[in-house]
C-alpha cells in the first residue's frame, strides 16, 4: 500500500508542528511549509525523519504568494506525485483598532489567512480528483464565528475561511473529497504571547474547561477528521473548551 501524503502549511511550530508529528506517527509522507522559520522547520524535519523514518519535503516560502504555491505543488508532484490530505494552517493575527490598521496590514492578513487557502486548494484539488478521494482541513478560529473586538481583520479572514469550507465542500462532495474546518478557541501557542500572565488567567476563567487548548489536541482533531467517515463534510468543528 502506497503511503499517503499530507501537506501542512505553517508547519514550523505550534499547531502546525503538532499536526506534522501526529501524521508522521501514522506513516504519512509529509510536505511542510513555512515562510520565515527555516531553521525551526529543518529541525522538526530531522526529528520526524529520525523518530518516525518519515519522508519529508520542506517548502520554504510565503504561502500568500500564488506563484510560490504553484512552484510548491510542482515540487510535491515531482517528489510524491499527489496530496491526499491538505491542512491549511498558516495564519497571522493583527490586534488593534480597525481605524489604526493600514491597507498594507489588511492585505497581508487577507492574503496569508485566506488567499493562501484558495491557492492551495486550487492546486491540490486536481490531484485529489484524479484519485477520486481527498481531505481538506482548514484551521480556523471561533472568532470567525462570533467576531472579536480589536481583531476585526482576523475575524473576517476566519469567517471567510468558514464560508469557503462550506462552499467548497458542496462543490467537491460528488467527487468524494471532504472539506471541513476546525474553529479553534484559545490554544496555547506563541500567537497568544501578546497576553500577559494576568490577562491569560482572566481568559482561562472565561473558558468552561478552565484552561487553554493544546496544539496536540488540535492535531488529534485534524487527524481524526482526515480518517473519519466520508459523509462528514462542510462542517465547522468548534474546539474551544465550551468557550462559545
Amino acid at each position: 500500500m502506497l503511503s499517503k501524503t499530507v501537506l501542512i502549511t505553517g508547519a514550523s511550530r505550534g499547531i502546525g508542528a503538532a499536526i506534522a508529528k501526529r501524521f508522521a506517527r501514522e506513516g504519512y509522507q509529509l510536505v511542510l511549509n513555512c515562510a520565515n522559520s527555516k531553521k525551526d522547520l529543518e529541525l522538526l524535519s530531522e526529528e520526524l525523519r529520525s523518530q518516525y523514518h518519515s519522508q519529508v519535503l520542506c517548502c520554504i516560502g510565503d504561502i500568500s504568494d500564488y506563484t510560490f504555491v504553484e512552484s510548491m505543488f510542482f515540487s510535491i508532484k515531482k517528489a510524491f506525485g499527489k496530496v491526499d490530505v491538505l491542512i491549511n494552517n498558516a495564519g497571522i493575527s493583527y490586534i488593534g483598532l480597525l481605524t489604526d490598521m493600514n491597507i498594507k496590514d489588511w492585505n497581508k492578513i487577507v492574503s496569508t489567512n485566506l488567499t493562501s487557502v484558495f491557492s492551495c486548494c486550487k492546486f491540490a484539488v486536481p490531484m485529489m480528483l484524479s484519485q477520486k478521494s481527498g481531505k481538506i482541513i482548514n484551521i480556523s478560529s471561533v472568532w470567525g464565528i462570533t467576531g472579536a473586538s480589536c481583531e476585526v481583520a482576523y475575524s473576517a479572514t476566519k469567517g471567510g475561511m468558514n464560508a469557503f469550507t462550506k462552499g467548497l465542500a458542496k462543490e467537491l462532495a460528488p467527487s468524494n473529497i471532504q472539506v471541513n474546518a476546525i474553529a479553534c478557541g484559545v490554544i496555547d501557542t506563541q500567537m497568544n504571547a501578546c497576553f500577559d500572565a494576568q490577562e491569560k488567567e482572566s481568559l482561562k476563567e472565561e473558558i468552561p474547561s478552565g484552561r487553554f487548548g493544546t496544539p496536540a489536541e488540535v492535531a488529534e482533531t485534524a487527524f481524526q477528521l482526515s480518517s473519519f467517515v466520508n459523509y462528514l463534510t462542510g462542517q465547522i468543528i468548534t474546539l474551544d473548551g465550551g468557550y462559545i
